[in-house]
């Protein structure tokens, strides 16, 4: 089955605690802690496979967690590292914020990654926590949790020629004649329900991938049939090729719905480079039709997809136009041309509630996340810490009263002034 499109949940595997340890050794009076870090948990990363072409993995594995880093223990020792999942998409996948449908990233080349989740920072042990001031810190942070996103994948191929034409004008049969694809062939419309994939081979080491679009009925592009279901890998063509029945009764009109289909969908595909090629020149009736076509389409190519006539000068037009979009494509600017754009990201925001302030912020919640609330070294610890971020005299000048509650995530705290 070809699946194009799934929605997945991602969560990144969180970070080990740090533990809280003291040497103790004989004759060693004081030893000092010794409580190690948690380690990091694990990422997820999308990576694109060039061995698969559908969604079909994703569709029924909707949720992907990652592995957990394991917890601190004494004698410094540090937990280990969780293993970053992978999950392999093929190339020309979109990933979409699910909530917003934001564009976030395309992976288009085999072995591109995208960093879907990122796993949670491990939490310092007691060793950690050591200074003049405070010889037995008896404080250790809890790991990060893992970033938790939710994704809509969605598949537009990549394939440098689309193949469209009306159900039963020939493409399955000229995609099995060109390449090695082997395409279900029958003398019934609809025949083909997904699309092929094919590359096509010329001399001299020559190639170029060639995709069998279906589902391209009048009406198409307003969802009729299969309408949009396949429209969108048209998208990433570099070159069209219209196959036309020479046997319909009017092969014209349907080169027409066949343009007006595309246009419809897409506006900007009326100026992509295309080649017109007649199919079904080996039925004898049909060389008349196409001898008063090519007075009309005098580029046009009369082809039989059954018994290969006309395919090889149709093949080298098309591999013209691919390399002439290759080129093209080569010469546009890369983001790294463009420049990078920095953004400013205040370390915390404010916002008042009914009974208090409401605190987002990344590096405010993590501090909260990591905090062992039942500990009280660690609370004080988080105190001196969202007060040199500036959140206390951030409240006193917006007027903030004592007692007033203070909300960061789930956790509530009392405003209380120096």
């Amino acid at each position: 089955m070809f699946i194009d499109r799934a929605r997945i949940r991602c969560t990144a595997g969180g970070g080990g605690n740090g533990c809280i340890s003291f040497r103790r050794e004989k004759y060693v009076p004081r030893g000092g802690p010794d409580g190690g870090d948690g380690g990091d948990g694990g990422d997820i990363l999308m990576v694109a496979d060039a061995q698969l072409q559908s969604l079909t993995d994703l569709k029924y594995h909707s949720t992907w967690r990652g592995e957990r880093g394991d917890h601190g223990r004494g004698k410094d020792q540090h937990g280990k590292n969780g293993q970053p999942l992978i999950i392999r998409v093929p190339p020309g996948t979109q990933v979409r914020d699910f909530e917003t449908n934001e564009l976030i990233t395309e992976l288009l080349e085999d072995g591109q990654q995208f960093l879907a989740a990122k796993g949670g920072i491990g939490g310092r042990g007691n060793a950690r926590f050591l200074s003049n001031q405070n010889r037995a810190p008896r404080n250790a942070e809890k790991g990060e949790p893992g970033e938790e996103r939710e994704f809509f994948i969605e598949l537009k191929l990549i394939a440098e020629v689309g193949l469209v034409g009306l159900p039963n004008a020939g493409k399955s049969t000229f995609l099995a004649q060109v390449t090695r694809a082997q395409p279900k062939i029958a003398d019934y419309p609809f025949t083909t329900l997904s699309p092929n994939l094919g590359v096509a081979y010329l001399s001299g080491y020559r190639q170029f991938l060639l995709a069998d679009i279906p589902g391209i009925i009048e009406g198409a592009a307003e969802g009729k049939g299969l309408g949009h279901d396949f429209l969108r890998h048209i998208e990433r063509n570099k070159v069209l090729l219209y196959l036309v029945d020479l046997g319909d009764e009017d092969p014209t009109d349907t080169l027409r719905i066949l343009e007006k289909e595309l246009v419809d969908y897409e506006a900007s595909l009326a100026e992509r480079p295309r080649v017109i090629a007649f199919n079904k020149i080996d039925i004898t009736e049909n060389r008349p039709k196409f001898d008063a076509l090519s007075k009309e389409i005098p580029n046009a190519f009369a082809i039989s997809a059954a018994t290969g006539d006309g395919i090889e000068p149709l093949l080298e037009r098309i591999y013209e136009l691919v390399e002439q979009a290759r080129r093209d494509e080569e010469a546009l600017p890369t983001a790294e041309d463009e420049g990078r754009d920095y953004i400013y990201e205040a370390p915390f925001e404010i916002d008042p509630e009914a009974e208090g302030f409401r605190i987002s912020g990344k590096k405010i919640v993590r501090a909260v996340q990591m905090t062992d609330f039942g500990n009280e070294e660690a609370v004080v610890h988080l105190m001196n810490k969202l007060q040199k971020m500036g959140l206390f005299k951030a409240l006193k000048r917006i007027g903030a009263t004592p007692g007033q509650s203070i909300y960061i995530e789930d956790i509530e705290l009392e405003y209380q002034p120096d």
